[in-house]
């Protein structure tokens, strides 16, 4: 580094992590063997999102600017041999979006430092990242609190000359969850033929969109559970837990280039047939405490509740979800075959289905429960994955406690890409309450 022995960016109080509105502060730090000439030192906060169509390409094809600051600290002099500080302190306007880290494009923030010095003589530059949460509160969402349930119907043949109809239905407890929480998952099959199903499988889908000329789609299977299949003429339930690793929430609210979704997908193995419920992830959980009602005047009307809005579903053939709401037909319970859940790390951990089918409530992560604080204190934060993990992480880093328990996305700069998306909440249960994404706008 020439002259300088050090040249550094610290945050006030060791703090990485920030919400939109609030103020980042700390002090660039130099010290010098010599005395040096400078024409300027200056500290610039900076904050972006770039994309590109090719994997994990530095050059960006689009681009948009969420803030950028520059702030001099010191004007024409000489800096002595010897440490000097120069504090700094910038603020976060209220609508940029989260911090994000993807294969093919990044949401960056940054605050970087530059000593200009006389021409002819070597500038000086340093940077250090920050991270931004800009929450999704999962209460401020449309009917967030209600099932989501699909339902398809399938005629198939078999024994080239008969032929049957199957009938798959699933529905999640919620339509809206925060990492750490459980989905509760309920599927039912009626197989009306003589032929037995294959495999039932569940996976809870991210799709990544990125708005380039040619959209790319990025999509890949975070958690699956499989189930046995169900025998011909019988009526089958099926009920199954995810937990919910730790992810990046849905949408990235003030970006226009990137977009995050994320579905539970319910596939039937021969014959083939497929349910979607879109769901979101959040930052502050579904608050499901009801309200303690008022006491009511003697003679006072009360007025009529509303009905629970439920996604429609396009009607079942040959009356088979007639005969299930009866309860007419005799049911099984499918057991699970096996679990599989994808670690921060990029390793896909196998459990134990009694790890899942007995869970009563929001269970921990592996890695959540083995990082909890001892003290008791706020959850820390992990730079290697950016997510949800109340643990620090980052080299051979000291863990740093932060007030801020969610952040990043996990890395997923070694995984295989692109996909196609998985269909349309309209193509799976042709529902018209199915503006997912317009309500992150």
């Amino acid at each position: 580094m020439g002259k300088l022995q050090e040249f550094e960016i610290t945050f006030t109080n060791n703090k990485v992590v920030y919400n939109p509105g609030e103020s980042i502060s700390g002090t660039v730090r130099i010290k010098t063997h010599h005395s040096l000439q400078f024409k300027a030192i200056k500290v610039n906060c900076v904050g972006s999102c770039g994309i590109s169509s090719k994997l994990n390409d530095a050059t960006w094809m689009l681009e948009e600017k969420y803030l950028s600051s520059t702030l001099s600290v010191a004007d024409k002099g000489t800096l002595s041999a010897g440490e000097h500080s120069f504090p700094f302190q910038f603020v976060i306007p209220a609508s940029v979006p989260t911090s994000f880290e993807g294969p093919f494009g990044k949401i960056l923030y940054q605050i970087r430092a530059f000593i200009d010095t006389p021409r002819f003589s070597k500038d000086y530059k340093t940077q250090r990242p920050f991270y931004l949460l800009n929450v999704l509160n999962l209460n401020e969402l449309p009917d967030v609190e209600q099932p989501s349930c699909a339902v398809t119907t399938k005629k198939f043949t078999y024994l080239l000359v008969r032929t049957g109809t199957l009938m798959l239905k699933a529905c999640s407890d919620l339509r809206g969850y925060t990492p750490g929480q459980v989905i509760k998952l309920s599927t039912e099959i009626h197989n009306k033929s003589g032929k037995d199903t294959g495999y039932v499988m569940a996976s809870l889908i991210q799709r990544v969109s990125y708005k380039t000329k040619r959209p790319v789609f990025d999509l890949r299977p975070i958690a699956q559970v499989e189930g046995a299949g169900v025998k011909g003429g019988k009526h089958a339930e099926w009920r199954e837990q995810i937990i919910v690793p730790p992810l990046p929430q849905s949408g990235l609210t003030g970006c226009s280039l990137i977009d995050i979704e994320y579905f539970i997908q319910v596939s039937l193995k021969s014959p083939e047939a497929v349910v979607t419920l879109p769901i979101y992830i959040g930052n502050i959980a579904v608050n499901l405490t009801p309200s303690i009602p008022h006491p009511i005047a003697q003679g006072t009307p009360v007025p009529a509740m509303p009905s629970p809005v439920v996604p429609s579903a396009p009607p079942a053939e040959d009356g088979l979800e007639g005969e299930l709401c009866a309860g007419g037909v005799d049911s099984e319970e499918i057991p699970t075959k096996s679990h599989s859940q994808q670690d921060p790390s990029g390793v896909t951990l196998s459990m134990y289905p009694s790890m899942f089918g007995q869970a009563s409530g929001p269970l921990p992560s592996q890695s959540q429960q083995a990082g909890q604080c001892s003290d008791g204190s706020a959850p820390l934060f992990c730079l290697s994955t950016g997510a949800t993990i109340p643990f620090f992480t980052d080299g051979n880093t000291t863990p740093v406690p932060t007030s801020c328990p969610l952040i990043l996305p996990p890395e997923y700069s070694t995984w295989e890409y692109p996909l196609e998306p998985p269909p349309t909440y309209e193509e799976s249960c042709s529902s018209n309450d199915s503006s997912f994404n317009s309500s992150m706008r």
